[in-house]
Parts: structure tokens; C-alpha cells; sequence
């Protein structure tokens, strides 16, 4: 037979039963057929039974996850890289960033040791630039969202890296000639609209950012990164705000009451970066600070209290290495 091999199909015949002219020979034989068609039907079955085993067994089609490259990659290391972390690669070995458009390699390596401790976690990275691909890629498999002052670069850096970025632009109405009136009105407005703990989505403080997606007030920060807006002129927007609402955002946020935020702000030697982050994220909360990056630690607090910090008499720390 074609297809089985070598396999030999037995056939099994009963001899006919020879009819007895006795009454006892006709009584012997009834009752000798009910055992061999016992016997019979047993040698079929197993009879079928290996015939089935000489069959291929057939096998299962991938699922749709195992097919795609990315959740091949995620789950064995193995397969083609995703999109992103293929684009992150390509863009760091080939682009050259302007002069001083780069963070410092130290501030980079901050940065990431959070990303480390922390991934896959919640960033919000104020600012985008040279680092934003790797932000993205640090934190893979976490949620990360940019956030920028120019719609046209947010809408460019979509263009070139679709689908892998989550960026939103931000109508800033600050100057960083303003920092006197905007820290005076801050504080006059410390128990109301500019309360350390609240939902920014409704408060009309000047230094609060209340016009993001509703969704990301309700996002527990894990890590939060203000490199931006530009702050390098009196008429530039500063970072007055950007410092302010994510120190709101990691007093304010849900979940575990003992869990921390971790904050660093980039071009602390500034005046704006220096005098806002002691205002609002606070000496006492200054984890280390080094050259151009402030790292701080920033603990949730209960709705009430009107302090951002505990200790207004607390000097600022010294500088210290970055963790």
C-alpha cells in the first residue's frame, strides 16, 4: 500500500464452523462465537489503532503574535529588531548633534540608571531633542510620552518615527523675564489654584500646564525629565512651568502612598532651573546635583497640605556626584 511503507496490514479470517448433527455439537458451537467475535474485534481496533501512528501528526499554524517580529523579539531576543530600537541605533550612529544640542554623557547616564531601577515604567520627558529616541528605547515595554513647545517638531519627529513616539505639543505663555511676578503669584496662590496637591487639569495657576490630554493627569509618574522649553533667553518661555507642574504631578499622583517620583531637571546651573526647583521640588528632596543635572525624589502627598516644601529653612545642598 502506497504511502505506509514498510507496514504489513494482517488480516484476520475465522475458519467456518463446522455444523454438528448433535443437539450437543450445535450447543458447543453457540457458544464458542460470541468469544471469537470478542477476539476479532479486539485485533481490529488495535489493528486501526497503529495504523493511525504511521500518519504525520499535523501541525499547529503560528498565532498572529508569534508571526510578528516584535513580540518575537520581546518575549526570545531573537528574531529582526523592532522598528524603533532599529531607528534609535541608526539615528546615534549616524547623526551628529549641533554644538550643545547633546546632553553631557554623565547626565545621560543619570537618567538612565532611574530608567533602570525603575523600567518598564511611566516617563514624561519634557523637551525633545537628541535623546529622544533613546528615552524611548531605555523605557521599552513602559509608557513614554514628550512633551514639546514647537507642534512642527512634534508633527516632524512623528513624520520620521511613526507610531513610535507619543508627543504632544504645549502652548507655553511664560518668559523667563517674567520669573519674579510668576514666583510671586505662585506663592500668593499656594492654598488655592497653586496648591502642590490637585489635578492640574483644573486649576488656573500661571505656572500650571492644564491643557494636556485628560488621561495624563491621571498617570503615576515614575520618572519625570525637564529638559525643556528653551530657557536660554529673557523672551525664551523658561522652565517655570514645566518645574512646577511635575512637581505637582508627583505629589499628586494615585497609588501607593509610599512610593516616590524621581524628577531631574537638566541645565540646573541656570537661574530659572535653580531658583524653581528649590521653590517647588525642594532642598530637602535633592537627592544629588552635578554640573548640569539636579536629581530629586519626590514622595506622594495627601490632598490639604499647602507646602511644596517641609523645611523652608533648609539650605541647598551641596553638589554631589549623579546616582
Amino acid at each position: 500500500m502506497k504511502g505506509l511503507g514498510n507496514a504489513k496490514l494482517i488480516l484476520l479470517q475465522t475458519a467456518p464452523h463446522k455444523q454438528g448433527s448433535g443437539g450437543l455439537h450445535g450447543g458447543g458451537a453457540s457458544s464458542a462465537n460470541p468469544q471469537r467475535l470478542w477476539l476479532l474485534a479486539f485485533v481490529s481496533f488495535f489493528t486501526f489503532v497503529s495504523l493511525l501512528t504511521l500518519f504525520p501528526k499535523q501541525t499547529s499554524l503560528p498565532s498572529s503574535s508569534a508571526l510578528d517580529p516584535s513580540s518575537r523579539w520581546a518575549a526570545t531576543g531573537s528574531g529582526p529588531l523592532p522598528p524603533d530600537l532599529f531607528d534609535a541605533l541608526l539615528h546615534y550612529a549616524t547623526v551628529e548633534p549641533a554644538p550643545g544640542a547633546r546632553m553631557p554623557d554623565a547626565d545621560v547616564k543619570a537618567v538612565a540608571a532611574a530608567l533602570r531601577r525603575r523600567g518598564p515604567c511611566n516617563l514624561l520627558v519634557f523637551g525633545m531633542g537628541h535623546e529622544t529616541l533613546l528615552w524611548r528605547s531605555l523605557n521599552r515595554g513602559g509608557r513614554t510620552v514628550f512633551l514639546d513647545e514647537s507642534e512642527y517638531y512634534v508633527s516632524r519627529f512623528e513624520e520620521r518615527h511613526p507610531g513610535a513616539l507619543e508627543a504632544y505639543d504645549v502652548g507655553y505663555t511664560t518668559k523667563v523675564s517674567e520669573l519674579p511676578e510668576l514666583l510671586a503669584a505662585a506663592r500668593a496662590e499656594r492654598k488655592g489654584d497653586c496648591r502642590p496637591v490637585q489635578n492640574l487639569l483644573f486649576s488656573d495657576c500661571k505656572l500650571g500646564i492644564n491643557d494636556l490630554p485628560n488621561q495624563l493627569y491621571d498617570v503615576a509618574w515614575d520618572v519625570i525629565l525637564v529638559d525643556g522649553p528653551r530657557g536660554y533667553s529673557p523672551s525664551a518661555p523658561g522652565r517655570m512651568s514645566a518645574i512646577f507642574t511635575a512637581a505637582v504631578m508627583a505629589r499628586s499622583a494615585r497609588g501607593d502612598a509610599n512610593a516616590t517620583t524621581e524628577v531631574f531637571v537638566h541645565d540646573y546651573e541656570r537661574e530659572v532651573e535653580k531658583v524653581c526647583s528649590d521653590e517647588f521640588l525642594c532642598s530637602e528632596n535633592l537627592v544629588s546635583a552635578s554640573g548640569q543635572l539636579a536629581y530629586f525624589a519626590i514622595q506622594r502627598r495627601i490632598p490639604g497640605e499647602f507646602d511644596f516644601c517641609l523645611n523652608r529653612n533648609t539650605s541647598h545642598p551641596s553638589s554631589s556626584s549623579a546616582p
